[in-house]
């Protein structure tokens, strides 16, 4: 595998389908990156001073941004002691997969049905890029662009409550595959099947969306299921 031992800055990565971010989204794509990447890791205690120095950002947008980790699990909130970064579980894992898995097909089929023009040709684009990552076996470049799909799918499926449960599952997802990969995962099939998702919703046919999407949550979930078994 690839052997990235550190995130580059933001700055050095072009996203995709970046738009214009608010502070409080800016704040809350860098850290939850962070998170992601176990640049902060499970258990690790936050500070909103600190991340504010660091990101060169405003608590006001830091704390925005902290709440909406919390309420996606990637940390915990406790009154009067802090705020510390979730713990990893494979087995709860697994219980996540299992709403996601639904939620990630409904969206792939609602995503091939509704996108917009405009949806479609990132979706396009994403696939190719994540074609690119694989072949490269970039394990970065791969988080940001599964990063950009993840959000491209909750806009394209145009259904804000399927979009509202399903960021409750994503960061979590990322998070897992990210600290287990090396050990179990094969990142060139698994950016395969993403960019196969994409072209399949871009290409605005449900029903290979909908199939596509269940290939790759059948290679998520046998990922998950391994490293719960080692």
């Amino acid at each position: 595998m690839t052997k990235h031992m550190a995130v580059p800055k933001k700055n050095q990565t072009t996203r995709l389908t970046k738009g214009v971010q608010t502070l409080t989204e800016e704040a809350y794509a860098q850290i939850e990156e962070r998170i992601v990447t176990l640049r902060l890791k499970p258990g690790e205690v936050l500070s909103e001073q600190a991340l504010s120095v660091s990101l060169k950002i405003g608590r006001t947008p830091i704390r925005e941004a902290l709440q909406r980790l919390a309420r996606e699990g990637l940390i915990i909130v406790l009154p009067r002691k802090g705020i510390l970064v979730s713990d990893i579980n494979p087995r709860k894992q697994l219980l996540v997969l299992e709403v996601r898995r639904e939620l990630e097909r409904l969206l792939s089929r609602s995503g091939a049905e509704r996108a917009t023009k405009e949806e479609r040709e990132q979706l396009m684009e994403t696939g190719r890029a994540m074609d690119v990552a694989g072949k490269n076996n970039d394990d970065i470049a791969f988080m940001r662009l599964d990063s950009d799909l993840n959000r491209l799918l909750l806009e394209a499926g145009h259904n804000e409550y399927a979009a509202r449960a399903m960021r409750l599952t994503q960061g979590l997802s990322r998070r897992f595959w990210y600290m287990h990969y090396r050990e179990a995962a094969d990142l060139p099939l698994c950016a395969k099947l993403h960019a196969e998702q994409a072209r399949a919703i871009a290409k605005g046919d449900p029903a290979k969306a909908a199939k596509a999407s269940d290939y790759l949550m059948d290679y998520v979930e046998s990922f998950t299921r391994t490293t719960v078994e080692v």
